[in-house]
């Protein structure tokens, strides 16, 4: 399975697990299917641009990679929501 911009089942999953799995190190649980999803395929725009553009790594990571960088992206996320929230996320 590979994560280009047309298969959006990939995005779907990877934004799943990777949001669930951020939400539940961050916030302490989940925020729900949906939710999940878009903290992950969001994590995983971020996760890229840092990857490319601070660390200078290029090119596909795969199925596994992709989850990490979405991960990675996505407790940044809720991590800065967090702060700027108070607490309160």
């Amino acid at each position: 399975m590979t994560l280009e911009p047309g298969n959006w089942l990939a995005w779907i999953v990877v934004g799943l697990i990777a949001g669930a799995i951020a939400a539940r190190v961050v916030a302490g649980r989940g925020f729900g299917c949906i939710a999940d999803i878009v903290v992950g395929v969001a994590g995983a725009f971020i996760g890229g641009f840092l990857l490319h553009n601070v660390f200078g790594v290029g090119g596909p990571v795969g199925f596994w990679g992709s989850i990490v960088v979405a991960f990675v992206g996505a407790a940044i996320l809720l991590g800065a929501l967090k702060l700027l929230s108070g607490g309160r996320l």
